[in-house]
């Protein structure tokens, strides 16, 4: 059901390019669920639909993902959100989005959203340390 981002080339009866006619480029963001997800701690799908509800684009509104071309797909621990690049979709938002999830789940004190790329978070487990007991002790 969801359209994946393939290069189309339009040619004309020469067998040229056509020109204005090539495919607008998109941008991808990723978010890595890996941890949460094997762990079974968070739940994919439900965070997949969260995304679709609040991610707000063009005129600041909710709700109209597909009259501007944002798609938003799902595979076991990934979610993927392609948006046309003249739309100017924020990947600020993804994480602002991802921590107000991960709080509603009660789940913000365990996880953090981590950029691991320039277009992809991660979440991972914060790092316990034993050594913190010492410390406060002293």
């Amino acid at each position: 059901t969801c359209r994946r981002s393939t290069q189309v080339h339009h040619y004309n009866n020469t067998g040229k390019m056509a020109k204005g006619k090539a495919k607008k480029s998109t941008v991808k963001f990723v978010i890595d669920c890996a941890a949460p997800v094997d762990d079974k701690v968070l739940d994919i799908a439900s965070f997949e639909k969260y995304l679709n509800e609040r991610i707000k684009v063009g005129d600041g509104k909710t709700g109209n993902l597909a009259q501007c071309g944002v798609v938003i797909t799902r595979d076991r621990t990934k979610i993927t959100v392609a948006s046309p690049q003249d739309l100017g979709f924020s990947k600020r938002q993804l994480k602002y989005l991802s921590k107000r999830y991960l709080k509603k789940q009660q789940l913000r004190d365990y996880l953090r959203v981590i950029a691991k790329s320039k277009n992809s978070y991660e979440l991972k487990y914060y790092q316990i340390t034993a050594g913190d007991d010492e410390e406060a002790e002293e």
